[in-house]
């Protein structure tokens, strides 16, 4: 799936529903509040505000969370639904997926934690960081 989420499939999620679905599968390596078990799971949740002027290569404490660094909430998406949970990958639905997305979404400040994500509302999700990466202009064929 693209930055542009064309791709997306049907489906439907909300942030609450999100929320239970993180706990039961994702809190075990990523933390009950996303803040990551290091040396091996990042954190996902936790927007700092260094974070804003990405410098990210000058400050090597700035964590790199959903909302300081992703560029796209639809390859957010992709990338829940392909490879989580680690010993399960793609085992999550569609609705479980958007439910997965919308909660980490809100939990960064991104969206507010009322909203259901379908393909449509997470096309229309601008990411915190989007401008700060050159844009991919090869043809999906090609990625």
């Amino acid at each position: 799936i693209g930055p542009e989420g064309l791709e997306l499939p049907p489906g439907r999620g909300s942030v609450r529903d999100g929320e239970t679905i993180y706990r039961a599968q994702c809190a075990a390596c990523h933390g009950a509040a996303g803040e990551g078990m290091a040396p091996v799971f990042p954190a996902l949740i936790g927007r700092d505000p260094r974070g804003e002027d990405f410098n990210f290569a000058a400050d090597a404490s700035i964590p790199r969370t959903i909302g300081n660094y992703w560029p796209y909430a639809t390859t957010l998406y992709d990338y829940i639904r392909r490879a989580m949970p680690l010993y399960t990958p793609g085992s999550l639905s569609a609705d479980q997926t958007y439910a997965v997305t919308a909660y980490l979404l809100a939990a960064n400040k991104v969206i507010s934690d009322d909203v259901t994500l379908d393909a449509a509302a997470l096309r229309a999700v601008r990411m915190p960081a989007r401008d700060r990466f050159v844009p991919d202009d090869r043809s999906p064929s090609t990625r």
